[in-house]
């Protein structure tokens, strides 16, 4: 079962950024073992050594530990969720923000337009009906 990836992104980090997905959503949480490996390597349909990159990032990024002969680990405490939380929160409205500044939206119209996407949905998104 092979994963889909981008090409503007490393796959490394796109899995990594999926496994932080998984935490957040409270798919794995803090302490829990992560697949091995081998078996991440299998399910995602890479070589083992980009997933091994992908585990050596996440624990250089203190959000799990290797314990030698038994696996990688989230690390315990809710406050490594809630921080992962936060840094792809900022990151995804950064990446909005500058995408409508690109379009020439100003802040204002942001603002307002997001206020009406969440207020009356999709369904009454297009300024042409």
């Amino acid at each position: 079962m092979a994963t889909n990836f981008e090409t503007s992104k490393p796959i490394y980090m796109q899995i990594v950024d999926t496994i932080f997905q998984r935490i957040v959503r409270g798919e794995i949480g803090p302490g829990e073992k992560l697949a091995s490996v081998r078996e991440m390597a299998i399910h995602s349909g890479v070589n083992p050594n980009t997933i091994q990159r992908s585990y050596a990032e996440m624990e250089r990024m203190g959000v799990v530990e290797t314990k030698r002969g038994q696996g990688t680990f989230v690390i315990e405490g809710e406050i490594i969720v809630e921080r992962l939380r936060h840094t792809m929160q900022t990151e995804i409205i950064s990446q909005f923000v500058k995408s409508m500044e690109e379009l020439g939206i100003s802040r204002q119209q942001m603002i307002s337009r997001l206020e009406s996407f969440l207020k009356e949905g999709e369904q009454n998104d297009d300024p042409l009906k």
